[in-house]
C-alpha cells in the first residue's frame, strides 16, 4: 500500500521489567525513574511534542499503572496545591495532564521489543511513525527523533538512530552494518543488523539508540519472525528485514536510564546544564569535594 511519509504518531514501549535496575524496580517501573525532577518517560514523551507530534501511544505492561497516573489528572492534588497557594506548582503539574494526546495498550506477554510494537498496529494504521523507547533520554539542541523524521520524509525510508558505542559495549546493544564509505551522506544505507552480536562478531561500533521512524512495512516483519536473541521477538530483526533503512548519526547526548551508572550520569550532567544556578552550584561543589575524591 502506497503511504505518505508525514509522521503525526509516536509509538513508545514501557513494558519492560527492568531487571538492570533491580529491586527498586520491582514495584516501580524503570521509565519512573526520576531524573532531576521528572520521570524519565516524560523526557521522552516531551521529545516526541517538541517534534511536533500530539498523538502518542504508550505500550504499557503489567505493574506499569503509575505511568498513566503521572499523565493524568489529579484533582485532589490540584485542589491542595490550589488551597496552599503554591500557583507554580499547580501550574506544573497541570502542564504534565495538558502535555498532549497519550493512549495506552497493555502488552500481555513480555515477548520483547518487537512485540510489544505489535500492539501498535491498530493505533498506527497504514502510515510511517516515530518509535522512541520509554528508558532512554536524548538531549540535543534538535530533538533526536525530528532529525529523523526530517530524514524520513527527505529519503521516504525508514531512519533508526545510530550512535558510536565502546567496542567492549557493544554485546548490549543492537549493531549496524554499514559500508563506511556511505557515512558521508547525512543519512546512510545501512546493509543489515546484528542483535546483540560478541566484540568478535560485530560488524561495527555503530548502536542503535532508542530512536526510530518506522513504516507500516515492519508489522507484517514482526509477525512472521521467529523469536530470536533471549527468545524474544526483537525489534531488530524485523528492521534488518525491511526493503531499504538508513541510519542518522545520534548528536546530544544520550542517557540509558536502565542502568544505575548511566542514571546518575544523566542526573549529574542534567543538573550541571540545568537552568537552575542553584542546583548548578550545589552539583558542582559536590563533584569537588573530598565526598568525590
Amino acid at each position: 500500500m502506497k503511504y505518505k511519509m508525514e509522521v503525526t504518531k509516536a509509538v513508545i514501549p514501557a513494558a519492560g521489567f527492568g531487571t538492570r535496575f533491580l529491586p527498586v524496580t520491582k514495584a516501580q517501573p524503570k521509565e519512573m525513574m526520576p531524573v532531576l525532577d521528572k520521570p524519565t518517560i516524560q523526557y521522552v514523551v516531551e521529545e516526541a511534542i517538541d517534534a511536533g507530534i500530539n498523538d502518542i501511544l504508550i505500550i504499557t505492561g503489567r505493574g506499569k499503572q503509575s505511568i498513566e497516573r503521572h499523565f493524568d489528572k489529579s484533582y485532589e492534588l490540584e485542589r491542595e496545591l490550589k488551597k496552599s497557594g503554591k500557583a507554580d506548582r499547580l501550574a506544573r503539574i497541570r502542564e504534565i495532564t495538558e502535555l498532549c494526546d497519550i493512549h495506552y495498550v497493555r502488552q500481555k506477554e513480555r515477548d520483547g521489543l518487537g512485540d510489544a510494537v505489535l500492539y501498535a498496529r491498530k493505533h498506527v494504521g497504514e502510515q510511517p511513525f516515530a518509535l522512541l523507547l520509554g528508558d532512554t533520554i536524548v538531549k540535543s539542541d534538535v530533538p533526536c527523533i525530528e532529525r529523523l523524521i526530517t530524514q524520513a520524509e527527505k529519503y521516504e525510508e525508514s531512519m533508526i538512530s545510530l550512535e558510536e558505542v565502546p567496542w567492549e559495549k557493544v554485546s548490549a546493544y543492537g549493531i549496524a552494518d554499514i559500508d563506511e564509505r556511505d557515512r558521508k551522506e547525512d543519512a546512510y544505507p545501512v546493509t543489515d543488523f546484528v542483535e546483540k552480536p560478541s566484540r568478535e562478531d560485530a560488524p561495527s561500533n555503530l548502536a542503535m539508540t532508542g530512536r526510530y521512524v518506522l513504516t507500516p512495512e515492519i508489522f507484517d516483519l514482526l509477525e512472521t519472525i521467529e523469536p530470536g536473541v533471549g527468545g524474544e521477538i526483537q525489534i531488530t530483526d524485523g528492521i534488518r528485514q525491511l526493503s531499504t533503512v538508513r541510519g542518522v548519526e545520534l548528536k546530544g547526548d544520550r542517557y540509558d536510564i536502565g542502568n544505575i551508572p548511566d542514571w546518575l550520569q544523566a542526573n549529574i550532567g542534567m543538573a550541571l546544564s540545568h537552568d537552575d544556578g542553584e542546583m548548578n552550584e550545589t552539583v558542582e561543589a559536590l563533584i569537588e569535594s573530598e565526598m568525590y575524591e
